[in-house]
């Protein structure tokens, strides 16, 4: 099964997918998994508050949207593989944000936790059937299908790896 088109998706997660390595979204654990625990192990705990503007998320919040933002996008994931045809809604990541928890947590316990569910990631999208990538469902209003999911839950970690990797960690 290839990449996902560009009909299996709306517009806005077509740059994610674009982030991404390989045709098949069951290979995806394999291309990015290492590079993506070693980014988030290697990060300095004492970088946890650190923002690099004013009014931006600090590192902790980034590392909570990510773990927010993968349970959100696994469930619709496991919706759509399911064949359960209610539209799922969307959520506002800024809500998300400002409702969590994340200042009062420590870097190190976000990431180990972040970690963990990655695995559990990983292990749920290697073993898609091609039957269960084909089918596609409604979430925030718009078709998506189990592969175009799985394609922007990587690219979508690899922006914010970017984003990280320039913004938050100093450069010698």
């Amino acid at each position: 099964m290839s990449r996902p088109l560009p009909t299996e998706s709306a517009a806005f997660y077509h740059y994610y997918i674009g982030l991404t390595a390989g045709e098949e979204a069951v290979s995806l654990p394999e291309h990015h998994s290492a590079q993506i625990a070693a980014f988030f192990s290697s990060l300095p705990p004492a970088k946890g508050m650190h923002t690099y503007a004013a009014g931006k998320w600090t590192l902790n919040q980034v590392i909570q949207h990510l773990v927010d933002v993968e349970r959100v996008f696994v469930y619709r994931l496991l919706w759509i593989v399911r064949r359960d045809q209610q539209p799922l809604p969307g959520f506002d990541e800024n809500s998300f944000a400002a409702n969590a928890s994340a200042s009062h947590r420590k870097l190190t316990d976000l990431i180990d936790e972040w970690l963990l569910l990655r695995k559990s990631t990983d292990r749920f999208i290697a073993q898609l059937s091609d039957e269960e990538l084909a089918c596609s469902g409604i979430a925030n209003g718009s078709l998506i299908s189990a592969k175009a999911l799985c394609f922007i839950i990587y690219g979508h970690i690899l922006h914010h790896i970017d984003i990280i990797d320039t913004r938050y960690l100093d450069k010698d």
